[in-house]
């Protein structure tokens, strides 16, 4: 146990209820506006506190930690994903990592089906339309766009989020396939009514929809490369709640424009928040603003794992929430 209270600064605008349970267990230094912190900044803050509670938006390397000195025992972070954080040179410095799993599989598999419902029913489009004033009234061939109910779905990494939007999509009759670096057990594939391809091209040239649900590790990099996007057929549309990173954008915006890929519904890009313009323009895209885990009650339950995890470590036991390198 420490004789005194750990000093833990956080990097951005969280929720009142965390900021203020913070506040009361810890010394804890908060946010007054909610832009990210620059570089500088946030060496800074991890030169001041025991504990540094960063989000996605927070990029630690290995040069960044050296620079933060010997004060930092542990980067509590605010969310699930870690590709942010130099998870190995952390731990190479003593400095343990920790992050909030599961919290958003359920508001995550939400959004995904908001967009793959989106997309096939032409949304946007319809929105747009409307917020222009140019509706002209009811026509049977306007904005036609495709059923879901029996259609096809490849779900790319049937973890957590994976098997909830696999559950919701069964609930609206779709087929459910998927494909993992590792086939999961038999029940779980019945459960789920899950098919699984262990080639991930001859799961896209045959699936209607393409969800990634993975995260963004040096094999992931561009998995949805210029290739491989080529095998979906026209008339599929790929949504990505995962990782920006895991699809090559410019490739993709090349043949959404082409019309050789449907639609796509898109919530995270590989430039962050620098959406490509030519994406931007496209009728048959609907992006959103990395909002896919926005839930007033999942960024406080975020919260409250971030609370729990720094003040387990304060007791002097392993964290429960504690990312290893080899878990990455």
């Amino acid at each position: 146990m420490r004789s005194q209270p750990l000093s833990v600064v956080v990097t951005r605008r969280l929720p009142e209820r965390v900021e203020a349970r913070l506040s009361e267990l810890f010394g804890a230094e908060l946010r007054e506006g909610d832009a990210p912190l620059t570089r500088e900044a946030l060496i800074r803050a991890g030169r001041e506190a025991d504990v540094l509670v960063p989000t996605i938006t927070d990029r630690i390397d290995a040069e960044m930690l050296d620079a933060m000195g010997d004060r930092l025992k542990l980067i509590a972070n605010y969310g699930a994903g870690v590709d942010h954080i130099d998870v190995q040179a952390a731990r190479q410095r003593g400095i343990m990592v920790t992050n909030t799993p599961g919290v958003s599989a359920d508001d995550t598999a939400d959004m995904t089906l908001a967009l793959i419902l989106g997309v096939a029913r032409r949304l946007p489009e319809g929105m747009t339309t409307m917020q222009e004033g140019n509706w002209g009234g009811w026509s049977p061939s306007a904005l036609l766009g495709a059923r879901i109910t029996g259609k096809k779905l490849g779900i790319l990494g049937l973890g957590r989020i994976g098997q909830k939007v696999a559950r919701r999509a069964r609930a609206f009759g779709m087929e459910v396939h998927y494909h993992n670096r590792n086939r999961l057990r038999q029940e779980t594939e019945e459960e789920l009514g899950a098919t699984y391809w262990e080639s991930l091209d001859q799961m896209v040239a045959r699936m209607d929809v393409i969800s990634l649900h993975c995260p963004h590790t040096p094999s992931t990099f561009h998995l949805m490369n210029a290739r491989r996007l080529k095998l979906m057929r026209p008339e599929a549309i790929l949504v990505n709640t995962s990782r920006g990173e895991v699809v090559d954008e410019n490739a993709l915006t090349r043949m959404l424009r082409a019309g050789e890929i449907a639609g796509a519904g898109l919530d995270v890009y590989e430039q962050g928040s620098g959406v490509n313009p030519r994406l931007r323009a496209l009728p048959n895209v609907m992006l959103l603003p990395h909002m896919a885990s926005a839930t007033r009650e999942g960024r406080i339950e975020m919260g409250e794992r971030v609370v729990i995890n720094i003040k387990v470590y304060e007791d002097g036991h392993r964290p429960p929430d504690q990312v290893l390198p080899s878990h990455i």
